[in-house]
């Protein structure tokens, strides 16, 4: 099973400079390889000054491709409808190549309109510039010179420089939020991202037997790979994680509210009631990961059987208010107590 790590830059106390944001969350992520965690994983967050300076995460994964040598850098996710596809194409290839072939490319269509609005992007056409952006990174990491003709993006023998380290591109996982999205990935035959912030890890097995059903009909080898983001957090004992991470969850799922107040997804606007009367024990039963390096082993491993998850990355820090020292110490339990027992 892969453990990474879902973070997003976070101003970790109210004001904490751009410089000092950006210096904390590159040095966690060095100090997380060297505990053995197998990839990092940065958010595209824009609009959000208050919470995070993450809204460039290629630029980040750079510098971390200089200050790393093992785990991979991924995005979770990057949101194409709002990219240059050619301009995305050329980055993404950069970045595989000064990595030596690091990369995994998430992308998304987010749930956040007020990205779109501060980028002149019609939240409505978001699904038709997603897969037309996907067509065409796929055509400029493969062909010499490509031209296309789509609806919102045309290129007339167009040539991307360089190209990606990895062949024929490197590895791209897609998330899923919309129930009608899990049949179509599937379909494609791109392996999967799930989150469960307003959901709950129980409710994924319904959309996940429709992926990997259209996955199998579409004749793709195996199963379909699924990664599941989780907010997790590992203490010495259930009553200190609990004690160490409660505060910060339950503010968390405060500012999800507004979230889902403003959401263009049906499906997420739905859950707004549920998340609105959550408490503490129905998060731990329903939605996250905390405890001692035994209850969250116990918890992964059920999910592995229970969902047939590939993978986990695991947001340390939902709603930023864990100290930074408990959540490193967080990190090195889930990498070197928990993750060897997950294998």
């Amino acid at each position: 099973m892969e453990f990474g790590w879902y973070h997003e830059f976070h101003r970790q106390v109210p004001g904490m400079s751009d410089a000092d944001a950006f210096a904390m969350g590159l040095d966690q992520a060095v100090e997380s390889e060297e505990y053995g965690l197998d990839s990092f994983w940065l958010a595209e967050i824009h609009q959000q000054a208050s919470r995070s300076v993450m809204s460039a995460p290629l630029t980040v994964l750079a510098a971390l491709s200089a200050r790393t040598t093992t785990m991979k850098l991924g995005t979770a996710v990057q949101v194409l409808p709002l990219t240059h596809p050619l301009r995305l194409a050329e980055e993404t290839a950069t970045l595989d190549q000064i990595s030596g072939g690091r990369l995994i490319l998430g992308v998304g269509r987010s749930g956040n309109p007020r990205s779109y609005a501060a980028y002149g992007v019609p939240y409505a056409e978001s699904r038709e510039r997603f897969y037309e952006t996907l067509e065409v990174l796929k055509l400029a990491w493969t062909q010499d010179t490509f031209s296309f003709q789509g609806k919102f993006h045309r290129y007339d023998g167009a040539k991307a420089v360089p190209r990606p380290f990895q062949k024929p591109f490197p590895e791209v996982r897609i998330a899923g939020a919309s129930e009608d999205t899990f049949p179509v990935l599937g379909a494609l035959g791109y392996p999967l991202f799930v989150a469960v912030r307003s959901g709950t890890l129980s409710g994924l097995a319904p959309d996940l037997q429709a992926y990997r059903a259209a996955y199998e009909a579409a004749g793709h080898p195996g199963k379909g790979q699924v990664h599941l983001r989780v907010s997790v957090h590992v203490g010495e004992t259930d009553a200190i994680a609990r004690a160490e991470s409660e505060a910060s969850i339950m503010g968390g799922y405060g500012l999800l509210k507004a979230q889902l107040e403003g959401s263009p997804n049906a499906r997420r606007r739905a859950e707004l009631d549920d998340v609105r009367a959550l408490s503490f024990e129905a998060a731990m039963r329903d939605k996250v990961i905390v405890g001692s390096v035994d209850t969250v082993t116990e918890r992964i491993l059920a999910l592995q059987q229970e969902l047939g998850i590939d993978g986990i990355l695991a947001e340390l820090n939902f709603g930023a208010k864990i100290p930074p020292d408990a959540m490193m110490r967080s990190c090195k339990l889930l990498c070197q107590d928990v993750r060897p027992r997950c294998q």
